[in-house]
């Protein structure tokens, strides 16, 4: 069954996140932002880039390297012409829920409302593969609202067509699971949203070399 993120024109998407009922697009640049502000890393990944919001507070006379990934080819083109100018800019088209990735390894890999759609399974593997030794994981979660809403109704059809691809992931559960791979959380934030939703923001430290070799791996 095709990935219903193939649907998704980015207009529509960047205007419904950008919505007055959403309002999730500048938060989640903010918190790239907070995460680069954090980290200050030589090279970074972002996973599920669409059009590459936040792109535009990337220093890059600190970060010499960008790497995005997305499964749809349409939003990569964009971020190709959008962010032409960033030095180091590699774009992969990957589905991260299915295909497993390789590449030069990076110092930050950025994982924001990522997770809830493409699964903690292979898209999980593939963003601790990527990180280099001592780098670091940022992940930003949806948080449920009271009444266990999970989604703002759209008045794009192919928003809608999200709703049956997504699904909360706990803070408390990836804290626990990353600890049992060696990761240290070493900053941690929730942020309010309209619709009475948030988001919760961690950043993990990676185990560096010598203690990714001592650190046991739950079988796959």
């Amino acid at each position: 069954m095709s990935n219903p993120w193939l649907t998704v024109p980015l207009t529509e998407y960047e205007q419904h996140m950008s919505s007055v009922e959403v309002q999730q697009l500048g938060a989640l640049s903010d918190l790239f932002a907070e995460a680069i502000g954090h980290c200050r890393p030589l090279s970074i990944a972002v996973l599920g880039i669409a059009g590459g919001n936040g792109l535009d507070h990337i220093d890059s006379s600190i970060t010499a390297r960008v790497v995005g990934l997305d499964l749809n080819p349409q939003y990569l083109e964009a971020v190709r012409e959008r962010y032409s100018h960033l030095p180091g800019l590699e774009l992969h088209c990957v589905d991260l829920s299915e295909q497993y990735v390789e590449f030069e390894p990076v110092q930050l890999v950025h994982a924001a409302l990522v997770f809830e759609h493409a699964g903690v399974d292979c898209c999980l593997e593939n963003a601790i593969s990527m990180i280099a030794p001592g780098g670091n994981l940022s992940v930003v979660l949806q948080l449920p609202t009271e009444s266990g809403q999970t989604a703002v109704a759209s008045q794009f059809s192919s928003i809608q067509n999200l709703k049956s691809h997504f699904s909360l992931i706990s803070p408390a559960w990836l804290r626990e699971s990353l600890a049992g791979r060696g990761f240290r959380l070493i900053h941690q934030t929730t942020r309010a949203l309209p619709a009475g939703k948030g988001f919760w923001t961690g950043i993990f430290s990676a185990p560096d070399a010598h203690e990714s070799e001592m650190t046991p791996r739950p079988y796959a």
